[in-house]
């Protein structure tokens, strides 16, 4: 963490939806790490093997929560008496199991609608506290992906509602910025990377040859919640390793 100031999040409050595992788990790590105090929220802590993974010494506390639980989201930003960063990080993908309409609205559902009404919910917090939002897109928001139809619309979608609430919301002080992860490391890329053919292949086309930590993405939306992005809002930051400036 030294590129980061030591404190630069102290006295400040986060929400990390989806903060769980994967990217939203590294998140609030990185964040915590900076001296906020984060709610870590998402499925499966009632197993406990979630909370095994939270340095204990960090302000985080990690609860369960479903996104799509509109009585449990409108609950969570009601019992905050503050708010500076909202990072909804929820994510699903099923595969080409998305080209059946159940599936289809079930990926959109939590990818899309439960983003722009969590942050909807936090809107007034962060008001107050002139905060920020950093969504998560992905790559597959710039080249779509066949076999994940609704999870590279939903990405989309957040890109251009990123964009668009950065327009709304600069009024409130509050900026809306995006991180577009590449192949990051999470148990997500598992199965791709115990194929031969498909690991080499992913690798081949990443300029920097290796795949993403969770935690580069986590200090990339630590940048662009913090002071030092303060004149930044409506960007979409690529965490890539560089996949998406190699031409197909």
């Amino acid at each position: 963490m030294s590129a980061f100031r030591p404190g630069l999040y102290a006295g400040k409050v986060a929400v990390v939806t989806g903060g769980t595992s994967g990217i939203g788990a590294a998140v609030a790590i990185v964040l915590a790490e900076l001296g906020a105090t984060v709610h870590a929220v998402g499925l499966g802590v009632e197993r406990g093997v979630e909370r095994a993974q939270f340095p204990s010494e960090l302000a985080i506390t990690v609860d369960e929560l479903d996104v799509t639980d509109d009585a449990a989201m409108t609950a969570l930003f009601a019992g905050l008496d503050r708010l500076d960063v909202f990072v909804p990080a929820a994510g699903i993908s099923l595969g080409e199991r998305e080209l059946e309409w159940d599936s289809f609205q079930r990926v959109v559902q939590i990818q899309l609608l439960a983003v722009y009404r969590g942050i909807q919910l936090a809107r007034p917090l962060l008001a107050r506290a002139h905060g920020s939002v950093v969504t998560i897109a992905s790559m597959y928001a710039t080249f779509g992906g066949g076999e994940i139809a609704a999870y590279s619309a939903a990405k989309g979608g957040i890109v251009q509602l990123t964009k668009s609430l950065a327009e709304v919301y600069a009024a409130d002080g509050i900026r809306v910025n995006s991180v577009a992860p590449g192949w990051i490391d999470t148990p997500l890329l598992e199965a791709l990377k115990n194929d031969p053919r498909i690991h080499e292949r992913l690798l081949s086309r990443t300029p920097l040859g290796r795949y993403g930590d969770p935690r580069e993405v986590g200090e990339a939306v630590a940048f662009l919640a913090s002071d030092a992005a303060a004149f930044v809002t409506g960007a979409v930051l690529p965490v890539d390793g560089g996949y998406l400036v190699v031409g197909i």
